[in-house]
């Protein structure tokens, strides 16, 4: 049977910046990667390009270009686990046994949780910036826009990029203000949340963008089916004291931001939490019942925003704790919940929101961040893909 001192479940941004890491401080580590996939993804730019703003093709990379050199890939998916006997089962039926494993692989879109979603997607006026293959339609639609009404939906869910509901609408308030066109448009943000955004001081920001832009929030809005050819979105509404109702709503458009969950093989297997996270400590990413097992990214409980940003904080924090217990020692690094948004509210305009587990902003920049910036737009654009090909991914940044 196959063995490797670190197994490594998901080849995404977590796994493959942990195994560069890794690698980096223990170049004879003898580290396999478990990923399935041929494409890696750099999904942050989704957002631009469904604003039309960004090259789709050039969000895309063949994964073995990401690989590290020194890490065996397998590539296979994973189908299930034996901590105790410090196995992983794989859908072609092998087993894999480690000495110690990190467990990444990502969140699972679950299209099918909006009844008709799935059959409708790509037409219609129905699109989605968390497909790589739909951003490209998101700006169709809203080139195509002559007026009435657009939805944009957030589940009650968590999602990765909490922010990127939001951002595509005020991208498309931004781009129908232009052609002339916002004031012939109906644009309703419904969200399952009851907030605009958990952390005040940015949230002040975002209902000065709303405002500007005339959107109408509809808070506590789950939509829970879909009807492409009737242009009709269903939604589960939660009253004051708690009861739900349906309630139908017409669209010309509609961006949809699809529930998410841990992947199914991490829901029902022994590393999970009641809601099917894997099981770590939110500080030192070590699971809590198996010492030779830590999480990361967002297919772990710790309750940070689910972000490439929060990723890059969590991996070297994870990197010198498993070290740590491969050493013998107790884990001696933390990871304090730092996620970043940023936030897009119109072409070359963004407010970078950085903050921590209480929700207190932790900025980078000696300037206020809650105010819109050209410049940190930049950042997003050209600076923070450069960085994720160039440095996240080879364990630099």
């Amino acid at each position: 049977m196959e063995k490797h001192q670190v197994l490594i479940i998901g080849g995404g941004n977590a796994g493959i910046s942990v195994a560069a890491q890794l690698l980096r401080k223990r170049p004879k580590l003898d580290i396999a990667i478990v990923e399935p996939s041929d494409k890696h993804y750099y999904q942050p730019a989704w957002t631009l390009v469904g604003g039309g703003d960004y090259d789709v093709n050039d969000t895309v990379r063949p994964e073995a270009s990401v690989m590290p050199k020194k890490a065996k890939w397998i590539k296979d998916k994973a189908e299930g686990f034996e901590p105790e006997n410090n196995l992983v089962h794989l859908a072609s039926g092998k087993k894999v046994a480690y000495d110690f494993m990190v467990v990444c692989p990502g969140i699972q879109l679950r299209w099918e949780w909006v009844e008709g979603l799935e059959e409708t997607l790509g037409k219609n006026g129905v699109t989605s910036n968390y497909r790589f293959d739909l951003a490209p339609y998101t700006f169709e639609c809203i080139r195509n826009f002559q007026g009435g009404t657009a939805l944009f939906t957030n589940p009650g869910t968590p999602i990765k990029c909490g922010g990127a509901p939001q951002k595509i609408m005020y991208l498309a308030c931004d781009y129908w203000r232009k052609h002339g066109v916002l004031d012939k448009a109906d644009v309703h943000f419904c969200t399952a949340g009851g907030v605009i955004f958990g952390v005040k001081k940015y949230a002040e920001t975002l209902m000065k963008v709303v405002n500007r832009y005339g959107i109408h929030l509809d808070f506590k809005h789950n939509l829970v089916a879909i009807d492409g050819a009737r242009k009709e979105a269903t939604f589960e509404v939660t009253q004051a004291d708690g009861s739900k109702e349906k309630k139908v709503m017409h669209f010309d458009m509609i961006h949809v931001t699809p529930p998410q969950s841990a992947p199914d093989f991490i829901r029902n297997s022994p590393l999970a939490d009641a809601n099917g996270w894997v099981d770590v400590d939110k500080h030192t990413l070590q699971h809590k019942k198996y010492a030779n097992i830590f999480g990361i990214g967002d297919a772990s409980n710790t309750p940070n925003a689910k972000t490439g940003a929060a990723i890059r904080k969590q991996a070297p924090v994870l990197v010198q704790n498993l070290l740590d217990v491969m050493d013998g020692k107790q884990p001696s690094a933390s990871y304090n919940g730092y996620g970043s948004c940023p936030l897009v509210t119109g072409y070359g305009k963004l407010v970078l929101a950085e903050f921590d587990y209480n929700n207190n902003p932790i900025e980078t920049f000696p300037f206020d961040q809650s105010k819109e910036r050209w410049t940190m737009y930049q950042l997003k654009k050209y600076i923070l893909p450069w960085l994720y090909w160039n440095k996240i991914l080879k364990g630099t940044a």
